[in-house]
């Protein structure tokens, strides 16, 4: 009985020993097998490496892809467009030429103007007019981008409609100076254009700089920019276009001051008057010149008291060029600087 209790003894001994050798083997490899599972750090930094390269955070906002390009439109949502569209549509001329100096084709376009003709545009279907396109002519064309013109009713009220097709779009709002850089950013990392993009906003954005820095701070002058087309007149104040290269000029728009949340102010004779500007400018809109000085003489120019002003009594009521200072002037902003710079200060920037 001894011996047999002493075998079992030994014979639990071994099994346990076994056993416990053989779970640890186990955990070993499982060890082994998560270790050889994991990337290591050098191949983790490598994928990092590869993704920063193919998200780069760009200038204004504008993230460049691999593949395609995120931007916040003007209506402030966030838009993803992928790069190089095939078949592109440009609901506004100002736009279409950056589009088409950013590199990029179009399969349809407005109706042109005579003072912001696209040449290599020519031979795109017409798909309206700017304020009033064709949504069944658009569509019929079948793009796979859009790019409009936000400031244009009959242009944003289409956006859901466009949505509902699939077709990619860009609704921007290019105004102002600062726009237009960011519409060359995002245009040209659309079509992949890299060289334009820097050989192109570098030098205008040079130039422009090189005006601004010339114009006299200490001359204090005050102008208005009064808007006139057959229906009506308003004035403009500094957030808009020309308001903009004036304030960038150092004159003081008198519109600023007037109570309004709209950068389009409601035209007042009455101001003009008590103001007194050193300058007027007027952009005018619309093919009949005819109707639109009727306008402005019904507006102010008979006024008794028009003939009184500063402005006017030394020559200084302007009407602008619509090519510089109706339509965007897009590359040729250093050409509309020095414009009104030689009309403001012609002792420093000539005539």
């Amino acid at each position: 009985m001894k011996y047999t209790k002493f075998f079992k003894m030994i014979i639990t001994v071994l099994l346990v020993t076994f056993l416990f050798t053989g779970c640890s083997k186990y955990v070993d490899m499982k060890n082994v097998k998560s270790v050889e599972e994991k990337p290591s750090s050098e191949e983790g930094s490598e994928t990092e490496k590869l993704e920063q390269k193919n998200q780069v955070a760009s200038e204004y906002g504008i993230k460049i892809n691999e593949k395609d390009v995120v931007f916040t439109d003007e209506s402030g949502n966030e838009v993803t467009i992928q790069k190089n569209p095939q078949r592109v549509i440009v609901l506004q001329n100002s736009l279409l030429e950056v589009w088409d100096q950013a590199g990029g084709a179009v399969v349809g376009r407005v109706e042109e103007s005579e003072d912001k003709v696209v040449e290599n545009a020519m031979s795109a279907e017409v798909v309206g007019g700017v304020g009033s396109p064709s949504l069944e002519k658009i569509l019929s064309l079948q793009p796979d981008l859009i790019i409009i013109a936000g400031s244009y009713t009959a242009q944003r009220e289409m956006i859901p409609s466009l949505e509902q097709n699939n077709i990619q779009i860009i609704n921007l709002d290019n105004d102002l100076l600062e726009d237009y850089y960011k519409t060359v950013r995002l245009f040209t990392a659309i079509t992949e254009r890299e060289d334009l993009y820097e050989n192109h906003v570098e030098k205008i954005q040079n130039k422009v700089d090189e005006i601004i820095s010339k114009a006299p701070s200490d001359k204090n002058y005050k102008a208005v920019v009064m808007f006139a087309t057959a229906k009506s007149i308003t004035v403009r104040d500094s957030n808009t276009m020309v308001g903009e290269m004036l304030k960038d000029l150092n004159v003081t728009n008198i519109s600023d001051s007037t109570n309004s949340n709209t950068d389009t102010k409601t035209f007042s004779m009455e101001k003009i008057i008590q103001e007194d500007p050193d300058f007027i400018f007027v952009q005018t809109m619309g093919s009949d010149l005819e109707k639109i000085t009727e306008r402005l003489k019904s507006d102010a120019l008979d006024n008794p008291a028009w003939a009184s002003l500063t402005a006017v009594k030394e020559d200084k009521y302007i009407v602008l060029p619509k090519d510089l200072y109706l339509y965007k002037p897009n590359d040729k902003y250093p050409e509309a600087y020095d414009g009104l710079g030689k009309m403001i200060y012609p002792e420093v920037f000539g005539k």
